[in-house]
């Protein structure tokens, strides 16, 4: 899932969809007609604590790196409703997370 040109610690390593956990809610925001009744924001979770993808370097890293933005249980989540689809959101918060992960990791 990460590509472009990146070093290679970086470019070597990809989340697993596997491991990541979606929700969708309603988003709030302006009105309109679909307001309140599609679940379009989408949060995306991914457990970096126990993630067997990692290695421990990688672990620590990520740890240090976002700190401020993994919970108490090791979740490194993103939450995209910019967009008025589900699908768009999801996109939109599975890349938000790659480049997270992209920067921590160079």
């Amino acid at each position: 899932m990460l590509d472009g040109s990146l070093p290679s610690v970086a470019m070597a390593f990809s989340i697993p969809e596997t491991e990541l956990v979606f929700r969708a809610s309603r988003a709030g925001g302006p009105g309109g007609q679909h307001v309140n009744q599609s679940s379009t924001r989408v949060e995306v979770r991914w457990n970096v604590s126990e993630s067997p993808a990692l290695t421990e370097d990688q672990r620590e890293r990520l740890i240090e790196k976002l700190s401020t933005r993994i919970d108490s249980r090791g979740f490194l989540r993103v939450v995209a409703d910019e967009r008025r689809s589900q699908l768009r959101n999801r996109e939109a918060a599975i890349s938000r997370m790659n480049d997270l992960v992209r920067d921590a990791l160079k």
